[in-house]
């Protein structure tokens, strides 16, 4: 059994955070995934214990048009430094976690190269042909040119590589694009590389659909939980947070069947910061990831309150995947630029929370009353005494909580206990045990 549990995941686009040339212009060799290792030490004060990696094998431009998946890719080093990288985690008691691109390839792809030069050669037998009989991409991007999942022989070479990195070192993989994938072919190639590594975990990223038939018939751990990141930053900035309830009623019975992946950032997204347009809001986003039932993922600049937009154009990613320095400044902002200290005092305040409640995990959400400017949950476990209470206010109100019967105070801004009340000023939140 994987050790998820415990896990909070530091999620890094590695090509971006080490300043690597992504448009395929400057491939140049260097060994730029070292300059990781001394951000480990940001992870563990963070309060994380997992890195999870963006793509790191050879590939043409941006890390999700795979050349060679058995390759690092040169722009971050050789396979010694992601071993060296992954050693390094280790030492520290942090895992790590790889991205798998298996529903495509990119235009370099040997064996790519291979079927469009002869079509009768067994390589063309990997693609998947689309109605017309040509190569099918995946969703009409021509240079990602889909695999066949039907073809026993790509199966086979799927589990080669999970299983290779594994023996290598790497604790866990984020299968791309998983949605576009039969299960039936994660239910192949899954339980060989978990007979060799049982505790391996697996999240698919999923964007909408049946969560729990994914988890369940692809054989997974779990996938990303898109809903409820969706209903998270759209309620908090729409101020309809009968929205949000209606996502955490659905995350609520997603927790009947497996342990989803939260998050309020990624690689593919506009920041929590930039998506929430009143300032005062942002903080809500970040006790709800860290005190909601998941395996949390926090997206590296995000526990810093950085901005950015992703933009549908050519290279509208990169300002959603900035560089960081090559090693932390010490001082607030760690040389980071745009950060905010303040914000990284409250991921840590949080997640230290989380981590003296680790049945959070598993947590299940009761709302106890619903506004479109109010919301009060009940977070509960299985045992007697594990119950908390998240209060937030987006009003220009007071918030009173006279109930459930409150105990130790946990967190909050511009809150407090009035007694046996909870009070919950202007476009604040607390977050309280129950008792």
């Amino acid at each position: 059994m994987n050790s998820s549990k415990h896990t909070i995941w530091w999620h890094v686009y590695p090509l971006g955070f080490v300043g690597a040339d992504t448009t395929g212009a400057d491939r140049s060799p260097a060994p730029r995934l070292l300059d990781l290792v001394p951000w480990l030490d940001h992870l563990l004060a963070l309060g994380a214990n997992g890195l999870a990696l963006g793509p790191v094998f050879a590939s043409s431009t941006h890390g999700y048009d795979t050349i060679d998946w058995f390759a690092v890719d040169p722009r971050l080093g050789t396979e010694a430094d992601l071993v060296t990288l992954i050693d390094a985690a280790h030492a520290k008691g942090v895992q790590v976690m790889l991205d798998g691109v298996f529903n495509h390839v990119g235009p370099e792809f040997p064996d790519l190269l291979e079927a469009r030069r002869d079509p009768s050669s067994p390589a063309a037998a990997l693609f998947r042909r689309d109605d017309e009989g040509g190569l099918a991409t995946f969703e009409g991007h021509g240079g990602l040119i889909a695999l066949d999942h039907d073809s026993p022989e790509v199966a086979r070479r799927v589990t080669d590589v999970l299983t290779y990195w594994c023996d290598r070192g790497a604790d866990a993989w984020r299968l791309d694009a998983a949605y576009s994938v039969p299960s039936a072919f994660w239910a192949t190639v899954l339980p060989p590389l978990r007979e060799r590594h049982p505790d391996v975990y697996v999240v698919g990223e999923v964007l909408h659909g049946d969560y729990v038939a994914a988890v369940a018939d692809g054989a997974l751990d779990s996938v990303t939980q898109y809903e409820l990141w969706q209903g998270v930053w759209h309620g908090l900035n729409d101020v309809n947070l009968h929205e949000l309830e209606w996502a955490l009623q659905r995350h609520d019975g997603f927790l009947e069947h497996f342990v989803p992946l939260t998050f309020v950032g990624n690689h593919d997204v506009t920041r929590i910061a930039s998506q929430i347009d009143d300032d005062r809001h942002h903080d809500h986003a970040v006790a709800l990831l860290l005190t909601l039932g998941g395996t949390p993922s926090i997206y590296y600049g995000d526990e810093l309150g950085l901005r950015a937009l992703k933009e549908e154009r050519v290279g509208g990613d990169d300002a959603v995947r900035p560089a960081f320095p090559s090693a932390p400044v010490d001082e607030p902002g760690l040389g980071v630029p745009g950060a905010v200290p303040e914000v990284l005092a409250l991921h840590q305040e949080l997640i230290g929370v989380r981590r003296r409640h680790p049945w959070l995990h598993t947590a299940r959400s009761r709302t106890i009353a619903v506004s479109n400017e109010t919301l009060v949950l009940e977070i509960t476990g299985d045992g007697p005494d594990e119950a908390l209470v998240v209060a937030l206010n987006l009003g220009d109100d007071e918030l009173r909580v006279p109930e459930p019967a409150l105990g130790e105070w946990l967190a909050g801004r511009d809150a407090g206990l009035d007694g046996d009340v909870l009070s919950v000023g202007p476009h604040g939140w607390a977050v309280v045990a129950r008792r």
